[in-house]
């Protein structure tokens, strides 16, 4: 009896099968686009993984979020897609629960709480500079009450 040993698959499942990532790391995913030419090139999307789906079966897919620009982008990856070239873990992280989605939530609310603080550090620094422009003006007082002393 012959075994076939053909690919259904241009992607080798057993190393993807292997890959120990969970949420809360951080990975690097390289996925092939095409460019306008008809090239394809590598492009990384690194971030956070907050959710994995489907464990190792073949539908299986996993989300990473980051933020650009000030912006969060999330993508969805198939964990088995020929379009994904590699896939690296850059940080590994212990997370209490398997959904990070509250992160979305959390995210938004350290924007807030930093602009918060941008805007009192410039109601701050207005402050000073208002306090500085003052300044001069008392020590000129200062210098005349001197001068019409002597």
């Amino acid at each position: 009896m012959k075994i076939d040993k053909t690919k259904l698959s241009p992607v080798n499942i057993e190393e993807r099968k292997k890959l120990d990532f969970n949420a809360g790391d951080t990975v690097r995913v390289w996925s092939k686009i095409l460019d306008e030419k008809g090239k394809t090139r590598l492009q990384a999307f690194e971030g956070v993984v907050l959710a994995r789906k489907h464990g190792g079966e073949i539908g299986a897919t996993f989300t990473v979020r980051k933020v650009a620009s000030g912006v969060g982008v999330e993508r969805i990856f198939p964990l088995y897609s020929p379009v994904i070239d590699k896939i690296e873990i850059t940080k590994k992280s212990r997370a209490r629960k398997s959904k990070l989605y509250y992160i979305r939530v959390k995210a938004v609310k350290d924007v807030r709480r930093k602009l918060r603080s941008v805007t009192s550090m410039k109601e701050k620094e207005e402050k000073e500079e208002e306090e500085v422009v003052e300044t001069p003006e008392e020590d000129k007082k200062i210098d005349v009450e001197k001068e019409t002393k002597e």
